[in-house]
């Protein structure tokens, strides 16, 4: 295990930019989760501390040692990558130990350490096979039996899952997430499916541009995003959204957006809002509530859509001016028509600044 620290990086590809003094802080045994949409410099970062792009400014560490300008078999790391990269002539058995072989390390101690990643991985039946005889995921097993073997202070996942099909993807993340608890080691995953990062992650940073948008725990990430692009890109169904502004009667604060007027008092505002503040209020499918029965709510909607989900029920409601997602659990006794009125839980709400974008 190690700590991993990116210091104020700098990466450039000719004359376009991909970071100018971006920061990362991992601590030895966590599980880091790097999130967002292409091309918003996850695998980039992730190669940058892996050694296989070179950085312009900055310095990265890997424990005690500052590893910027090593080669990447000199930082103590092993890498997953997306596709399974195996040698097709090779058994499982060779794949698993050539990198071994080529390191010049003694037999006993290969046999040994093929045999516990085999066992760990469950692949150990496998051992005589070639990759041309395994299924998808059973391939991605050796691959990351393949960086096992090494005995690293750092695992590196660069999209590994994003090949195979929702069941296998499910199976392995479960297998990633025992294999983290068994090996108890730092690893920096990879990934544009938040379920995969809501799942796995200690913590989560979100990425866009280039940036990190918010790091934090996924309960963090989920419950009070930082800004509205991390409330908009995390969480399926997607956060509600409406745009208003902020202003105060008699005494309490409420949201205006067009004729509505909600009452928000209670609402942990982190910094005070200006008055006439123009604001995004949002607020997750699941804490909407159907029903009158608070002073925050919204009335004259209808139902317009509603999607079967299995265990649960999206319901669509809408008017002239608004469109909202609720969530509910099992079969929907709404229908498309119905009228029904939605109360927004203030202590679950968030609310951006329209010009910044950043949470109130």
């Amino acid at each position: 295990m190690a700590e991993v620290s990116v210091r104020e990086i700098g990466v450039a590809f000719g004359t376009t930019r991909i970071f100018d003094g971006l920061d990362l802080d991992v601590k030895s045994g966590e599980f880091i989760v790097l999130l967002g949409p292409s091309g918003c410099g996850k695998s980039t970062l992730l190669n940058a501390i892996a050694g296989l792009l070179e950085v312009e400014a900055g310095q990265i560490w890997i424990g005690e040692k500052n590893v910027t300008w090593e080669e990447p078999k000199d930082r103590g790391i092993a890498m997953v990558f997306q596709s399974y990269a195996l040698y097709p002539r090779m058994t499982v058995r060779r794949n698993l130990s050539f990198g071994l072989e080529m390191a010049r390390t003694s037999r006993d101690e290969i046999d040994r350490r093929v045999r516990s990643a085999a066992a760990t991985l469950q692949i150990d039946h496998l051992l005589d096979r070639r990759p041309d005889q395994l299924s998808g995921g059973q391939r991605q097993r050796v691959a990351i039996g393949r960086a096992l073997v090494r005995d690293a202070q750092v695992f590196l996942f660069d999209e590994p899952l994003s090949n195979l099909d929702a069941q296998l993807r499910n199976e392995l993340r479960v297998e990633i997430k025992r294999l983290h608890q068994r090996l108890d080691a730092t690893m920096i995953y990879v990934t544009h499916d938040q379920i995969e990062a809501l799942t796995l992650a200690d913590r989560i940073a979100v990425m866009q541009d280039q940036a990190i948008q918010q790091l934090g725990t996924p309960g963090e990430i989920y419950n009070r995003p930082a800004n509205r692009f991390v409330a908009g890109f995390v969480g399926s169904p997607r956060m509600n959204f409406l745009d208003g502004r902020l202003t105060q009667e008699a005494g309490n604060i409420v949201f205006v957006a067009g004729q509505r007027r909600l009452s928000i008092n209670g609402y942990p505002f982190l910094r005070p809002p200006s008055p006439d503040m123009p604001v995004a209020l949002g607020v997750r499918p699941e804490h909407l509530r159907l029903g009158n029965d608070g002073p925050c709510r919204i009335d004259g909607l209808l139902v317009d859509m509603v999607e079967p989900m299995g265990a649960d029920s999206l319901v669509w409601c809408r008017d002239d001016s608004v469109s909202l997602g609720v969530r509910l659990s099992g079969e929907s006794v709404l229908k498309e028509g119905d009228a029904t009125p939605l109360t927004l839980p203030v202590d679950q709400l968030s609310i951006f600044s329209k010009e910044t974008g950043a949470r109130l």
